[in-house]
């Protein structure tokens, strides 16, 4: 009779005995779960999860270390979003999402968290705005009268076709312009709050400072349309960066 191999069987503790919200997906030993107290945790936008820091450094580092500072004071943080989002801006959105839509993946090594995701769905709202906004502001071109068809055939024609000529890959190019929204990111003084870790600090443009404002006015936009909705989000874009450019 051939022998039955051994398996192991997973055992689940009751919810009455394990609390959820300390439970770690991690395990000590196999079918025991590793219970770590969580609440006096500081969140993780303010400190590094100690999982995620390593005993020691992997290599010696070959330049010497940035002096770079980035902003800690929450207060300073609230005023900026004030600035992005009017009155009351510093309530639209959670403590842990005002911090993420302003940290890029080069701060600490994105151990605390980035805003990849958030500045992607921003940036597509942005770009639905873009062209709308063309489409509603473009100059009216004086229409040329269409050719005679040989077949006495009428072309279609409507009001709201009228500027669909000015809607190009260039207008929407020179409208969001990555120069020009980190320009408007430093007159909100967003570049004063945002997390990230230059290449030099003696050159700030060369290490990437606009595409990283940029990214940061994305994401928040982004955040915004996540917590507060798209029609909130449609009318920040429109009224505090559109407007704006």
């Amino acid at each position: 009779m051939a022998r039955k191999s051994e398996r192991h069987i997973t055992t689940y503790r009751p919810e009455e005995q394990l609390d959820v919200n300390q439970w770690s997906p991690y395990s000590t030993e196999a079918g025991e779960a590793n219970v770590v107290p969580r609440s006096n945790a500081a969140p993780r936008w303010q400190k590094t999860p100690e999982r995620m820091t390593a005993p020691f450094r992997s290599k010696r580092p070959t330049f010497k270390p940035n002096d770079f500072t980035v902003n800690e004071k929450q207060e300073r943080l609230d005023k900026v979003y004030v600035e992005v989002l009017g009155t009351n801006g510093d309530k639209v959105l959670t403590e842990e999402v005002r911090w993420l839509a302003v940290t890029h993946k080069s701060f600490d090594h994105g151990r605390r968290g980035y805003n990849d995701r958030l500045a992607f769905l921003g940036k597509r709202i942005v770009d639905l705005q873009s062209s709308l906004a063309i489409l509603t502001t473009a100059p009216n071109k004086p229409s040329t009268p269409p050719r005679p068809d040989p077949y006495g055939r009428i072309p279609f024609q409507h009001p709201a076709l009228e500027n669909l000529e000015s809607l190009t890959e260039k207008s929407k190019s020179m409208l969001m312009r990555p120069e020009r929204m980190a320009m408007l990111a430093e007159e909100y003084g967003l570049h004063t709050v945002v997390r990230w870790k230059p290449k030099n600090i003696r050159n700030m443009k060369g290490s990437g400072q606009p595409l990283v404002m940029c990214q940061a006015m994305y994401a928040i936009v982004g955040a915004v349309a996540l917590q507060r909705g798209g029609k909130f989000a449609n009318d920040v874009v429109r009224e505090r960066i559109l407007d704006r450019l």
